[in-house]
């Protein structure tokens, strides 16, 4: 080949090749893009613009500026229902935050049959939220036909009223969203515990420590990033519970299992008070917003300590 032929064979431009990926890849993000525009961003935005005006059904008539806002505030049902909320909250960080934990632990402890066994445990994941809640209820009946009752039959007690218990419904709808919720935060975990350094690990176990004193003293140093992300994490989903309390009580008894969530839905479907529940989407909206920041933050600050 001549010199002539080597001098017309130009290498391609870096700075196309880098205009060509930025493309392509701008083209492969925007079906995911258009998604979270049509389901996500505009609904959002409406929503918060809805909420300054009198609705008349899905129309806007006029402004009214804060008033839908104001109404809801002074609603003498936000605050039980703030506060039940809440304590649904509180309740799955009580019961649901460390159960994944021991589970991973215990299943990364596991010499056989660990595969089958994570199958076993991830199944109650795979069930959708409703069937849950209904399953749940059935087991929760308060006669004698309710599985739980029927425990408590063969032990020799009475039949308990479970969930028609005010002060107590609150708790057993959290167990069945622990239920259903464990074991995707429990492989979060598992894969976490993979990482930990098992050099440590032989080391405190030929000292003679236990699985709990492993647990304590070489795990969780290793994957405390990991339990307070998720940490955080439970509490902004929880925080929009409405399925939960709209299958298994209806909000009940006498609202005490009731959330803003299903406020929430009764102010947008049953009521049919719309500016209302644009108004309370938005006031959850910037508490999640709130929270998420603040899981964004605490997440840099844990980054850069590694």
């Amino acid at each position: 080949m001549r010199k002539d032929d080597h001098r017309k064979l130009k290498k391609p431009k870096s700075g196309g090749l880098k205009k060509k990926s930025f493309f392509i890849s701008w083209l492969f993000a925007l079906p995911a893009l258009i998604l979270m525009y049509l389901f996500i961003w505009r609904p959002t935005v409406m929503g918060f613009v809805w909420s300054l005006f009198k609705m008349q059904g899905y129309k806007p008539t006029h402004f009214i500026g804060l008033q839908n806002y104001i109404e809801v505030i002074k609603d003498t049902q936000f605050i039980p229902l703030f506060i039940n909320t809440i304590e649904y909250v509180v309740w799955s960080i009580v019961i649901g935050f460390l159960p994944p934990i021991l589970l991973a632990v215990f299943v990364n402890e596991m010499v056989h049959f660990k595969k089958k066994i994570l199958t076993f445990l991830y199944l109650p994941a795979i069930i959708p939220a409703i069937a849950v809640s209904l399953l749940w209820k059935q087991m929760y009946d308060p006669t004698e036909l309710g599985l739980l009752n029927m425990i408590l039959i063969k032990l020799g007690m009475s039949p308990y009223q479970w969930l028609n218990d005010a002060h107590l419904t609150i708790l057993w709808i959290v167990v069945s969203m622990t239920w259903k919720g464990f074991p995707g935060a429990m492989l979060l975990y598992y894969s976490a515990l993979q990482s930990v350094n098992q050099e440590l690990y032989e080391a405190a176990t030929i000292d003679g420590a236990g699985i709990l004193q492993r647990a304590w003293y070489v795990m969780r140093p290793q994957i405390m990033g990991v339990l307070i992300l998720n940490f955080v994490r439970q509490i902004i989903g929880v925080f929009q519970v409405m399925e939960q309390p709209l299958a298994m009580t209806g909000g009940g008894p006498d609202g005490a299992s009731a959330s803003l969530g299903y406020q929430l839905y009764k102010y947008g479907f049953v009521t049919q008070r719309v500016g209302h529940a644009m108004a309370l989407g938005t006031i959850i909206f910037f508490v999640l917003i709130f929270m998420t920041i603040f899981y964004f933050k605490l997440n840099k600050k844990l980054e850069e300590s590694l």
